[in-house]
């Protein structure tokens, strides 16, 4: 199974402020709903709770949460302790790719466990210095990139953006060719 991160963030990684986003881009919308449509999302808590209540659950989609609080409820959805535990349910429903899709402590423990493969982002082209919510830093080296989507801006999606795939370069891809 695929595991993969899909996020947005702004030029110095700013992804949220007061559990909302910082900006309104219906066509990094578009390109979300259709590449996570038929499989499992998972989530944090507080991302679930940012989803307004007339979205939740992610339609057409298996949607698991995360919460330390084990009586929570997410009606509709299925409700762990841990990614792992997460990552579990994807991995025994034979998925074969699953989106971490938030928050940010969420992303964290994905990037440090070194559980994604896969990284979807998208690059906001502005700053929001009121944000209180990071995409946390990655090394670009471990990763190969290829532009997705390239939105150069207009009435609808405010501010400029791209969508980037980042795959994990594996160790013995990472290997420099050697000289004949």
């Amino acid at each position: 199974m695929t595991v993969s991160i899909i996020a947005a963030m702004g030029r110095n990684r700013e992804s949220g402020k007061n559990n909302t986003l910082l900006w309104h881009l219906p066509a990094d919308m578009q390109f979300f709903r259709e590449t996570t449509l038929w499989h499992h999302v998972i989530m944090g808590r507080k991302n679930y709770e940012s989803i307004p209540s007339k979205y939740r659950p992610l339609s057409d989609r298996t949607n698991v949460v995360i919460s330390r609080n084990p009586d929570y409820a997410a009606p509709e959805c299925f409700l762990v302790c841990s990614l792992e535990e997460a990552l579990d349910i994807a991995r025994d429903a034979a998925e074969e790719e699953t989106f971490i899709i938030g928050g940010g402590e969420i992303y964290r423990l994905a990037l440090e466990s070194g559980v994604a493969d896969r990284m979807y982002i998208t690059y906001v082209d502005a700053g929001f210095p009121d944000a209180d919510t990071f995409f946390p830093p990655f090394d670009p080296a471990q990763w190969s990139s290829s532009l997705l989507l390239d939105n150069p801006g207009d009435l609808a999606n405010v501010y400029p953006f791209r969508v980037i795939r980042h795959d994990k370069i594996s160790p013995a891809n990472n290997v420099a060719p050697t000289q004949d």
